[in-house]
C-alpha cells in the first residue's frame, strides 16, 4: 500500500510516527521529517512561523503542491496532517487531478477559532475527515472522533513527588525561542531550582546562534522527560501546553510575536483563551486550567505564578482532561488508511 502524506510541522511528524507503528506492508511518500524515510521535500525546511516568515517559503509551497498533486496519481490514499494553509491547497490540486483518490484529513482545521470559510473547502475536497476534540463534533458532524495524539504519546502521569526542576519551552520555531530566551534567562536567575531548557534535535548543534548564552540552563531534546521531572513549567503557545497539562505538571502559557502579527490575530481569532487545556476546559464549563501571558511578560506575576503553583490540583485537573479526550488517535487514524 502507497500513502501520499503531508506533514509539514513538527508535531504533525511526531503524531505520523506513531500512526507509522501501526502499519504493516505499506510505503510512504510525500512531505515529512527525514528521519521517518526519504520524502520528496524534508518537512523541517517549513520550520517558520507568522505572516512574515512564511514568505519566503511561498515558492517552496507552491511547487510541493504541484509535485504531491502528480505523485497522487500513484498512491493509494492520501493522509494529509494539520497545517490547513497548505494542506487545504494540496487537497484542492489533489482533487482536481485526480479525484477518485481518497483524502484522509487528520487534525482538521481550527474553525471554531477562526477561518470558518474552511469548513467550505474540507467537506468539498476531504473523503475522511478525522478530528481531535470532541467539541468539535458540532462542526464535523459526519467526521470522525478519532481521539487525541497526545494521549498516544503519554502514557505516564506526573507523581507527587518534588523534583527539583523547572522546565523551559520556548517552542521549536526560530521566531518563538527569539521572543521568549530573553525572559527565561531573566527568571532563570529568581528561580531556586535547577533549570531545564526544552530544545528540539535539529536545533542541536546551533545552540550559540539560535539560544545565545545558556550555560545556567541544562539542555533536554525531550519534551516529556522534562515535564515529568519537573515542579513548574514556562511553556509557548502550542502543543506543549496539551503535553503539560495531560501529564498534570503545573505551568503557564507564554506567547509573544510581532505586534503587528499580534494584532492581526486579536482581529481575527474570536476565543478567551489560546492554551488548548483552556479551550477543552472552557467548552466542558470546567474554568480554568492555566493562566496564560501574551505578548507583555510581567516578571513579577510570572515568578508568583510559579512560587503558588499547586500540584496537587493541577494533578487532578489533567485526570479531568484525559478522561474528555478519551484515547489516543493513532489506532483509529490507522484503519482509517487501511
Amino acid at each position: 500500500m502507497k500513502i501520499l502524506v503531508s506533514a509539514i510541522e513538527p508535531s504533525a511528524n511526531l503524531h505520523l510516527r506513531e500512526i507509522l507503528k501501526r502499519l504493516e506492508g505499506y510505503k510512504i511518500e510525500g512531505i515529512y521529517d527525514k528521519e521517518l524515510g526519504n520524502p520528496i521535500i524534508d518537512s523541517n525546511e517549513f520550520n517558520v512561523m507568522g505572516f512574515l516568515d512564511v514568505l519566503p517559503k511561498v515558492k517552496l509551497g507552491k511547487e510541493a503542491i504541484e509535485k504531491l498533486a502528480k505523485m497522487s496519481k500513484e498512491v493509494n490514499k492520501v493522509l494529509l496532517i494539520d497545517a490547513p494553509s497548505f494542506n487545504l491547497r494540496v487537497a484542492k490540486k489533489i482533487k482536481s487531478l485526480n479525484p477518485e483518490v481518497e483524502i484522509i484529513y487528520y487534525i482538521l482545521p481550527k474553525v471554531w477559532a477562526w477561518k470558518k470559510g474552511r469548513i467550505k473547502e474540507v467537506n468539498k475536497y476531504v473523503d475522511k475527515k478525522a478530528y481531535i476534540f470532541p467539541f468539535e463534533k458540532e462542526i464535523w458532524k459526519d467526521g470522525i472522533y478519532v481521539g487525541n495524539p497526545i494521549l498516544d504519546e503519554i502514557k505516564e502521569f506526573r507523581d507527587e513527588k518534588e523534583k527539583g526542576y523547572v522546565a523551559f519551552l520556548p517552542g521549536s520555531r526560530k521566531s518563538e525561542i527569539k521572543h521568549l530566551m530573553p525572559i527565561f534567562k531573566k527568571l532563570v536567575k529568581k528561580i531556586d531550582k535547577k533549570p531545564f531548557l526544552v530544545i528540539p534535535k535539529i536545533y542541536k548543534n546551533k545552540l550559540d546562534e539560535i539560544y545565545g548564552n545558556v550555560k545556567e540552563f541544562e539542555i533536554v531534546f525531550d519534551t516529556k522527560k522534562a515535564l515529568l521531572n519537573s515542579d513548574f513549567a514556562y511553556v509557548c503557545s502550542g502543543t506543549a501546553t496539551l503535553e503539560a497539562g495531560i501529564i498534570g505538571v503545573p505551568f503557564v502559557l507564554m506567547y509573544k510575536t510581532r505586534w503587528i502579527e499580534y494584532l492581526i490575530a486579536k482581529s481575527l481569532v474570536k476565543l478567551n483563551y489560546v492554551g488548548l487545556c483552556n479551550i477543552i476546559f472552557e467548552r466542558e464549563r470546567l474554568g480554568e486550567f492555566h493562566k496564560e501571558f501574551l505578548q507583555v511578560f510581567d516578571e513579577k506575576e510570572l515568578l508568583k505564578e510559579y512560587k503558588r503553583a499547586n500540584l496537587e490540583e493541577f494533578r487532578s485537573k489533567a485526570k479531568m482532561l484525559r478522561m474528555i479526550l478519551k484515547f489516543g488517535s493513532a489506532d483509529n487514524v490507522a484503519k482509517l488508511l487501511v
